[in-house]
């Protein structure tokens, strides 16, 4: 497919600006649910994401076999034909099988490469580095970054990204690291697209020059993700910062309560079970996000309410 267009001026946008981590549905017994994958797909799309990230940490890829996320991203590019952007989540904490899963997602017809730093062995800047030369030179897609060293244990320093923008194909960031100053001296220096991975952090990142969102929480509300976005590129900035707050409560109870964003969002959508060693939401949690999410989507757009 041919991917979103850069607009006029910066920011680069690379694969659209509102992007869904989507969750992988699996069947009562356990089994991938390409069918579900496929509605659910085509839902999300429908609702307002301009691209879906596949087999990424909200899609359970350390629990599903390379044969599953390929057959994910061959389902739900059948399902959306070649108009959306789908980018595939190949990280692993071995070079060459983050290789293979890369070549793998490019059979399978993705657009693009989320990739992480290897995790728990925690190499050295000048190791990360060459990690992600290897996987960017093995295929023709672009490649996005992932820095969350909340999970690899292992920062993307910002001087190692510098050096990394200058791969022909390594074009994007999900910035998970929690450093506003790094991000924004990476930005003014390169023209590599930020993409928020944290909820909290979509318009402050958006605000400096970042390219969108990758969001779990657009999960289940991916209207009013995007409408943050919408309101500050037609010049409200107040509005956005309401619609902002409007999906902080619900993005606090997802993400913040102890329990991965995988877990509540598919107590929230009919996308089947967790696998082990997820377990699913307790009932007293899964009555909270419902309240919490039935006050988000019927409440009134431009007139927040408290969730919490």
């Amino acid at each position: 497919m041919t991917l979103i267009a850069s607009p006029s001026g910066p920011p680069p946008r690379p694969f659209g600006r509102a992007l869904c981590a989507m969750v992988t549905p699996f069947t009562a017994s356990g089994a991938l649910d390409l069918d579900r994958a496929q509605r659910l797909a085509a839902e999300l799309v429908a609702g307002g994401c301009d691209g879906l990230v596949l087999n990424g940490t909200t899609g359970e890829s350390p629990t599903t076999t390379d044969a599953e996320k390929a057959a994910l991203v061959r389902a739900v590019r059948d399902a959306l034909g070649p108009g959306v952007a789908l980018v595939a989540g190949v990280g692993t904490a071995d070079t060459a099988h983050t290789v293979e899963l890369a070549r793998q997602a490019e059979r399978a017809g993705a657009d693009g490469l989320l990739v992480i730093p290897p995790y728990y062995s925690r190499p050295p800047q000048a190791a990360v580095e060459a990690h992600f030369r290897r996987v960017a030179d093995a295929t023709g897609l672009p490649l996005a970054l992932y820095d969350i060293p909340g999970r690899t244990a292992t920062r993307i320093e910002p001087e190692t990204v510098l050096r990394l923008a200058e791969h022909p194909r390594i074009v994007a960031v999900k910035d998970c690291a929690y450093d506003l100053l790094g991000s924004t001296k990476v930005l003014a220096r390169t023209s590599l697209a930020y993409y928020s991975g944290c909820e909290e952090m979509n318009l402050p990142l958006y605000a400096i020059g970042g390219a969108g969102f990758i969001s779990t929480v657009a999960n289940v509300a991916p209207g009013r993700m995007r409408a943050v976005l919408d309101a500050f590129d037609a010049g409200d900035t107040a509005l956005a910062a309401r619609l902002n707050q409007l999906t902080i409560g619900l993005a606090e109870l997802m993400m913040a309560s102890g329990l991965p964003g995988t877990v509540t969002v598919k107590a929230l959508l009919d996308a089947g079970p967790v696998r082990e060693p997820l377990q699913p939401a307790g009932r007293e949690t899964v009555d909270g996000l419902r309240a919490a999410y039935e006050e988000l989507v019927k409440g009134p757009v431009q007139e927040p309410t408290t969730l919490l």
